[in-house]
This record gives C-alpha cells, sequence and structure tokens, in this order.
C-alpha cells in the first residue's frame, strides 16, 4: 500500500515525540501491507473504525492519537487526511474530512 504522505507523520511526531515510534510502525505496516479491502484491513487492525467514504480511523499508541485515512483498496493507496490527539479529533467531523 503507498501511503501519502508520510511528512505529515513526521510533522506530527515532532510536536508530539512521544507518538514518533507508534507512527512509523503504523507507516512500515501500511507500506507492507496488501489489503484487498476493509476485511483484510480489520483482520490486522480490529480496532480500527470504518467510516463512509472509504475513510479509516486507527488508534495510535494505545488511543492517545488518532489517524484518518482514505484507502483506495484497488489502486493500494492510502491518504492521510488527518493525525491529531483524541481531543484534537473530539473537535472534528471524521466523515466530512
Amino acid at each position: 500500500m503507498r501511503v501519502i504522505s508520510r511528512k505529515t507523520l513526521r510533522d506530527f511526531w515532532k510536536k508530539h515525540a512521544d507518538s514518533e515510534e507508534a507512527l512509523k510502525s503504523w507507516y512500515r505496516e501500511a507500506e507492507k501491507a496488501r489489503w484487498k479491502n476493509f476485511n483484510d484491513l480489520k483482520s490486522e487492525y480490529p480496532s480500527a473504525s470504518i467510516l463512509k467514504d472509504n475513510k479509516i480511523v486507527f488508534n495510535i499508541k494505545g488511543n492517545n492519537y488518532r489517524l484518518i485515512v482514505k484507502m483506495n483498496f484497488e489502486f493500494q493507496i492510502s491518504w492521510i487526511l488527518f493525525v491529531g490527539t483524541h481531543a484534537e479529533y473530539d473537535k472534528i467531523d471524521a466523515n466530512e474530512l
């Protein structure tokens, strides 16, 4: 799976250093993944939440952070739409990103 863009994650972990290892781990796993559908993804990330329009919410670092990604399984591309603290996540409408 191609992840666009790692820079978004890097910018975030520069502000929240304790998220760095967890975000790097997620990135490495996503880059290696060949998920064909939501069921494949959920088998590896059972706590991930599926939203409308092919968006997925991942809990990062014990649910301290949230990552929202839009998936295109056919073309094996994922776009990072949001990464933030739980409090920042609570202030947005994830379905409207």
